[in-house]
């Protein structure tokens, strides 16, 4: 038992210490293709702010997060927002029929273990980035997050 407890503090450790040297560091570029085959390449985005979720369909605070997500993209998106939605499911079908009955305001591209990798592992859903118009991460929030002070920070990061 205490070798298990050991072993588990070391990994939450370590994921603290990824959490922290993300939290400071320049978003890793990637490029992957939307659902609709159209190139998403996040360093198209630099200029503004993004906001970068890692979702998926049976995930619930992500069901909640979303339509969220779609209206601030339509509010902020002319100030300088942008939300990219990585979906984080096994196949690209569940995602579709998803979208079939809630279509978003932004690009939806299939994340995977390599894109996870990039910005140090996904251990949970949802998964978010707030990335200023530089490029730089700004903010990390693991599982549902205070939608009002997120809301707040892209208030800030879009008055810089």
């Amino acid at each position: 038992m205490t070798r298990i407890c050991a072993l588990l503090a070391a990994v939450l450790l370590a994921g603290a210490m990824s959490a922290q040297a993300f939290g400071a560091g320049t978003a890793a570029d990637f490029t992957r293709s939307d659902l609709s085959g159209n190139p998403v390449h996040l360093a198209d985005y630099h200029g503004k702010v993004v906001l970068l979720n890692f979702w998926a369909t049976w995930c619930g605070p992500c069901m909640e997060e979303i339509p969220v997500f779609a209206r601030w993209q339509k509010q902020y998106g002319p100030a300088g927002l942008q939300v990219l939605g990585i979906s984080m499911d096994d196949d690209e079908k569940s995602v579709q029929r998803y979208l079939q009955k809630t279509p978003l305001s932004y690009p939806i591209v299939m994340g995977d273990e390599a894109l996870a990798k990039l910005y140090g592992g996904v251990l949970g859903l949802p998964l978010t980035y707030l990335i200023d118009a530089n490029g730089k991460i700004a903010g990390r929030h693991l599982g549902g997050v205070d939608l009002a002070a997120v809301e707040r920070q892209i208030k800030g990061l879009l008055a810089h």
